[in-house]
This record gives C-alpha cells, structure tokens and sequence, in this order.
C-alpha cells in the first residue's frame, strides 16, 4: 500500500508539472502543421505566465487571468504571423525576436505590478490560484485515482488533447491546415486561404501557449518569479519532434519530464547526497537523450512526419 501511494503521489506530481507543458506542445502543433516555426515559445509563457498572475492578484479571478493570458499569447504569436506571413520575414529570426521581447517584457512587467513598496515585485505576493479539486470515488482509486486530483486547467486537457487529435485527423478543416503544411501551392490550388490558415493557426498555438504560461503561475507554482519557466518553452520545440506532430503523443513528452521532474523532486525530499544542480538537469537531460534517439529512429525509418513546408515563406504571387 505504501508503495501504491509513493507511485499515486509521483503521477499526481507528474501531471502537474506536465500540464504547461502540454498546453504549450498542442498549441506548436497547430502552428507547425500550417508551415510556421514558432521559436518564440519560452518568451510567450514567460510574459502569459506574469500577465495571469497579476490579473488574478488584482482581479481576484483565475478565469479572467487565464483569459488575459491567452490574449497575450495570441498578441504575441499575431505579430509573430504577420511578421513571418505577410511579411515573409525569417521565421527563426522573428521567433526568437518574440523570446527575447517577451521575456524583457516579462520583467517589465514583474517588476511593476507588486505593491508600490514591495522592490521585488510579484514575488511573496498571494494571489488567486488552481486549487487541486478531488473527485470523490475516483480519487481513491489506486495509482490512477491521481488523474481525479489535479486542478481544473488539468481536467480541461481531458477533452483537450482527443478534440484536437479528432479535429486535425477527423475533419475537413484539420486536412486543409495539414495540406498547407505539406504543399501550400497545392492547398491553394484547391481553394484554400493558406494566409488564413497559418494566421489562424498561429494566433490559436500562441492562445494554447498562454495557457500553459497562465498554469505556471496560477497552479503549478503560484506567484511570480523571473524565469519562472525554467526553460519549458525551449523543451516544447523537441517535445513537438518527439510527437511526431500529433497532440495524442504530445502527453507522452509531456508526462516524461513531468514524471523525471517528480522523481528528482521526491530524491531531493529524501536527502540524497546527490547536489541538487544535477537532479535539476535530469527532466531536460533525459527529454534532450530521449529526443535523440527517438528521431535518429525515425529519421532512419523515413517516418518523422515533419510538415514539408515548415519553415518556408509562402505568398499567392510565388506559383
């Protein structure tokens, strides 16, 4: 029994740490099936993550704050279109431009939204956050029962994850925003708005990637810091490799360093002897080590499913 609980608090811990994560993923899915590279991922968690926290500390509402936060993803991902889409600018460029701006704004923000005394801004401040909400019943189930444990941005992911997996596989829309990934000339010789699909496409990844910002600082470590990431936005780009492009697998990356993070956690609560620096490099060691093994094998194989046209720049002009 005490091991069924050891294993039941390290998957509760492991979805937790996950759920940023794999908010962040599916959302740079969407965006990479149209064709756009988005390598301003950490920089829009960052600035969603500091805007959430301060809405919710002056708002008092958790829902109003991941609103806010989904709005500054999307504002952020909608320059990040409009430079790489109409502009045709380089979509590496612009998409660390956004992460070095987001994060600089990031601090902006952090430093001026705390109590007019306060030098450190949000952080030690309490605020509104996501409470874990138990299912009773459930909840008690051995092992599993620490699905039914996790606060409500996480049971979102729920339905989340299978209704993006069925409408980009199931549904004409979702066909339409792969073919523009792999072929936009084809996709516009069939009467598709490849410039609609990648704007739509990258305004909602970037809405899904303030999501994942909005959970760091409301559920899985409320409050505000600087870097309060810890790099999730840059792990999201290998993460996406290893999913193949496909939300479904995109929980598998997500539950791996979740679920090494929650081990190095419970390790360092043990007193190990073991210098915490180097557990702290084990979630990002073992997502790098697992990256690359996992895309030599398909690489091999001729099967890792990168959109053809990631990357390139398309105008109606260039057929």
């Amino acid at each position: 029994m005490g091991f069924a609980l050891l294993l039941t608090s390290i998957l509760t811990i492991t979805l937790r740490a996950g759920t940023s994560l794999i908010y962040a993923t599916v959302g740079e899915i969407y965006t990479e099936r149209s064709g756009i590279l988005n390598l301003g991922i950490e920089g829009m968690m960052l600035t969603s993550a500091v805007v959430a926290f301060g809405v919710a500390y002056y708002s008092g509402s958790v829902w109003l704050a991941v609103g806010a936060a989904m709005l500054a993803g999307g504002t952020l991902a909608s320059i990040h279109a409009f430079l790489t889409v109409t502009m045709r600018a380089n979509q590496v460029v612009s998409g660390l431009s956004i992460t070095i701006f987001g994060g600089g704004l990031a601090s902006f923000l952090g430093e001026r939204l705390g109590p007019a005394t306060n030098n450190y801004a949000l952080v030690g401040l309490v605020g509104p956050r996501f409470s874990a909400v138990v299912i009773p019943g459930l909840s008690e189930i051995p092992v599993m029962g620490a699905l039914f444990r996790q606060d409500m941005l996480t049971y979102v992911l729920y339905l989340l994850v299978p209704l993006a997996w069925a409408y980009l596989y199931k549904t004409r829309d979702g066909l339409n925003l792969r073919a523009v990934g792999e072929n936009p000339q084809t996709a516009d010789a069939m009467g598709v708005n490849v410039m609609r699909v990648r704007y739509l496409a990258t305004i909602i990844g970037g809405m899904l990637v303030g999501v994942g910002g909005a959970h760091l600082s409301l559920g899985y470590a409320p409050g505000w810091s600087e870097n309060i990431t810890g790099g999730r936005g840059w792990i999201v780009i290998p993460l996406v490799i290893f999913a193949m492009w496909n939300p479904a697998r995109a929980v598998l990356g997500a539950i791996l360093f979740g679920g090494i993070n929650a081990v190095q956690f419970r390790l360092q609560a043990g007193g190990t002897t073991v210098p915490s620096a180097y557990l702290n490099m084990l979630p990002y060691l073992a997502t790098i080590l697992v990256l690359v093994a996992m895309t030599s094998w398909e690489t091999l194989s001729h099967h890792i499913g990168a959109p053809a046209a990631l990357g390139v720049a398309y105008m109606r002009e260039d057929k």
